[in-house]
């Protein structure tokens, strides 16, 4: 049986979330292989100009009479970038789950595909944005990397707003190489300085993919209605949740996240949606299945 995020949410230990996560997930973030002159044999085919006379295999050529070069499979490592919204709205908690907020649902995840990427051999690299500001671990392999990240997810606050789209157009220095981006957000301000750098990375032909997390509450607009709300990044709109503002705020919120799947599906970019109530698993497991890499 899959444990609950309230369940995991009994511990700060993430090395201790990561290993129960992952225990059995049996799931890897990409291939991991590719065909060329490596030393593991894959098969045959038939030989071209411009191939390599070493790879030619002389004795199935005196079987067939016909020239056959060996294939065979390399290791392909590519950077793997996790990107964290850490700004005041992914403070949002469960209604069900004490302990339990976008925030932390996002940084487990991210920490749960960094150690994967650390066991595929992976470079992988860290972007928090938070507070108007970019929090950027560059891309390295390796068990220190991995405590580094680590601690900066640990450190991650909800706090403020995005930062600002010059801030973060300058930030996309890294993405030279190919590489696989992993976005986790709540994207409730869409479009934003952060899904306008997702698509430019998209259109540098990066791999992307976002995953969209929200609350039970807010996904069924369960919330009580004998409270007051505020929006946590404006600081404004002090409002009651009554029967009239329920409908309206279904409507609103159907309407923003199908142009957000939308916009999405335009560029290439495989979204997937969750609540923080899901287990960490099945949805770490359904990232991974979706974006064809399992």
């Amino acid at each position: 049986m899959l444990a609950t995020p309230a369940q995991l949410a009994q511990t700060n230990d993430l090395d201790l979330i990561i290993r129960y996560v992952l225990a059995g997930l049996g799931h890897g973030i990409h291939a991991g292989r590719e065909r060329g002159a490596g030393v593991e044999f894959s098969e045959y085919r038939a030989y071209a100009p411009g191939d390599e006379w070493r790879r030619v295999d002389w004795k199935l050529l005196a079987r067939a009479d016909r020239y056959y070069v060996r294939e065979a499979e390399r290791d392909s490592h590519v950077a793997v970038w996790l990107w964290l919204d850490a700004t005041a709205s992914m403070a949002e908690p469960s209604l069900a789950m004490p302990n339990v907020d976008k925030l932390w649902y996002a940084r487990t995840v991210l920490a749960c595909l960094a150690a994967v990427a650390q066991r595929q051999g992976d470079a992988f690299g860290l972007v928090v944005l938070s507070n108007g500001r970019v929090n950027f671990t560059p891309a390295a392999r390796g068990p220190r990397q991995m405590h580094r990240v680590l601690a900066q997810l640990s450190r991650a606050e909800a706090s403020g707003e995005l930062p600002p789209a010059e801030t973060l157009r300058a930030s996309l220095h890294f993405a030279r190489s190919p590489s696989l981006v992993f976005a986790v957000s709540d994207f409730l301000d869409f479009p934003s300085p952060m899904s306008d750098a997702l698509l430019r990375l998209r259109h540098m032909q990066h791999d992307v993919r976002a995953l969209c997390l929200q609350t039970r509450a807010e996904v069924e607009a369960s919330f009580p209605a004998n409270k007051s709300y505020r929006d946590r990044e404006q600081g404004n709109g002090v409002f009651r949740f009554g029967p009239e503002a329920q409908a309206q705020y279904r409507l609103r919120r159907d309407e923003h996240f199908a142009a957000v799947t939308a916009e999405w599906r335009k560029h290439d970019i495989r979204a997937l949606s969750a609540c923080i109530e899901d287990p960490v698993a099945s949805v770490l497991r359904g990232w991974l299945r979706q974006a064809g890499r399992a």
